[in-house]
C-alpha cells in the first residue's frame, strides 16, 4: 500500500527527537519536510476555513506535542437527555483526516489547517494508566477515531502496536480501532489478550463511491477484518452514517448478505447503526467540496437532537428497522446497537431500551462519575 500523501510535512521543535519524528525522516522526502517554529504562521493560524483551506489542511502535516487531556468521554454522552449513551470514550492521538467523506463532520468541528500527529503518546498512556489503576474493575471502552482515523496514519506512528501491548495488561478494558482503510498489517504481529478490537465503518459500494473519497473500498476492508480475525483480534461494524438514495433497500440488503457470507455472527463484537448527521454550519461547505451530485449534499434535512440535521424521524426509524430486521432475518445471534440515538427511535426500532436488551446492557450500563472529562 500507498503511503499517506502530504505536500509538506512540519516537525516541532519539541518532538525532533521522537520516534514518530524519525520515522517520518525515513518516510518521506528530506526537500517536504521541515522544523517548525513557534513564529510559523501556518500552524498558528486558527478559526474557520474556507474548502480550499480544509483541503489544504489535509496535505500539511504537523508533528507536535498535545498539551491537553488525551482521554474524554465521547462526545454523545454530554447529550445523555437526548441521546443514549454506549459509554463509549475517546483517546485523541492527533486530528484531521487524510480521507474525503463528503458527510465528514471534522469540517464543521476542526479550526486548525494542518493535520496533527502528537508525538507525546507516553503522556496517553501515563493517563490511561493512571485511570486503569485508579479504577481496575471498570469495564471501559476506549477508542481512537474521534477526530482522525485510527489506522490510516498508523503505518507512519505505530501508535497501534504501543496500545495494544498497553492494554493487553489491563484485561476489563476494551480498545478500539474505528477506520475506513485496510491498514492493518503493520500490527498483526502483536499478540493481544482479546481486549482490542478493529472496527470498520462501512457502507455499500455504490455509498463508498459516491460519498467516501480516498478511503479503502469495501471488498478490502471485510478482507482487512477477516486478516484481524484470524490473528486473535475482535472485530466489529458501524454501518454508519447510513445514507439514503433512491436504491438504498437493494445496496443495504447486499450489503447485509455480503457481512453474512464473510463472517459469523458469533465473530464479530457488535454491530452499530446510524443515519446520516451533521452541523448546520457545515452544509455550505460541503457543497462547496462535493457539489450538489451528493446523495449527502442534496439530502432533506431537519433540526434535531444535539442540534445536527437528520433525516425525518420516521425516515430514521424505518431504515433502522429494515436493516435489523434483514440481518436478524440472515442470523438472529448479530449484535446490534444503535449509535447516537434517542430512546424513543430504539423503541420504535427494537420495541425495547439498551437496558432491557441483555446482550447489550453492559454496553449502555451507567458507570460512575470518576473524573469530570473536560473538553480542550
Amino acid at each position: 500500500m500507498s503511503l499517506p500523501s502530504f505536500e509538506r510535512i512540519y516537525i516541532d521543535e519539541a518532538s525532533e527527537g521522537s520516534d514518530v519524528a524519525a520515522r517520518v525522516r525515513s518516510l518521506y522526502p528530506a526537500e517536504i519536510i521541515s522544523v517548525a517554529t513557534s513564529d510559523n504562521d501556518l500552524l498558528n493560524r486558527k478559526g474557520p476555513m474556507s474548502a480550499e483551506e480544509f483541503n489544504r489542511s489535509k496535505r500539511t502535516l504537523w508533528l507536535t506535542t498535545f498539551k491537553g487531556q488525551f482521554f474524554k468521554r465521547c462526545p454523545g454522552a454530554t447529550q445523555k437527555k437526548a441521546l443514549t449513551c454506549c459509554n463509549y470514550h475517546v483517546l485523541n492521538l492527533g486530528s484531521q483526516c487524510n480521507m474525503n467523506c463528503s458527510y465528514c463532520y471534522l469540517q464543521s468541528y476542526l479550526n486548525s489547517h494542518v493535520t496533527k500527529i502528537f508525538t507525546n503518546i507516553d503522556q496517553a498512556l501515563a493517563e490511561l494508566k493512571e485511570m486503569a489503576e485508579s479504577f481496575p474493575s471498570q469495564p471501559f471502552r476506549v477508542g481512537t477515531g474521534e477526530v482522525i482515523d485510527s489506522l490510516s496514519l498508523d503505518e507512519i506512528t505505530l501508535y497501534s502496536r504501543k496500545l495494544i501491548e498497553f492494554f493487553n495488561q489491563y484485561p476489563n478494558w476494551m480498545l478500539e480501532f474505528k477506520t475506513k482503510s485496510a491498514k492493518v498489517d503493520q500490527f498483526l504481529d502483536v499478540t493481544t489478550k482479546g481486549n482490542t478490537t478493529v472496527s470498520w465503518s462501512i457502507n455499500p459500494p455504490a455509498v463508498i463511491e459516491s460519498e467516501e473519497h480516498g478511503t479503502a473500498r469495501l471488498h478490502e476492508r471485510l478482507a482487512a477484518a477477516e486478516k484481524c480475525l484470524q490473528k486473535g483480534f475482535k472485530i466489529a461494524f458501524h454501518i454508519d452514517p447510513m445514507i439514503w438514495h433512491p436504491e438504498w433497500k437493494e445496496n443495504y440488503t447486499s450489503l447485509a448478505e455480503e457481512l453474512n457470507k464473510k463472517f459469523r455472527a458469533e465473530d464479530v463484537h457488535i454491530i452499530s447503526l446510524g443515519t446520516l448527521r451533521f452541523q448546520p454550519e457545515q452544509r455550505h461547505m460541503m457543497r462547496e467540496r462535493f457539489g450538489m451530485n451528493s446523495y449527502v449534499t442534496s439530502a432533506e434535512m431537519f433540526k434535531g437532537e444535539g442540534d445536527k440535521l437528520r433525516y425525518d424521524a420516521a425516515l430514521r426509524a424505518e431504515m433502522f428497522q429494515f436493516m435489523i430486521q434483514k440481518m436478524k432475518s440472515l442470523n438472529p445471534k448479530w449484535n446490534i446497537f444503535l449509535c447516537m440515538e434517542t430512546p424513543e427511535t430504539w423503541i420504535q426500532s427494537f420495541e425495547k431500551i439498551p437496558m432491557q436488551m441483555p446482550e447489550l446492557r453492559s454496553f449502555f450500563k451507567p458507570l460512575p462519575q470518576v473524573r469530570e472529562f473536560q473538553n480542550s
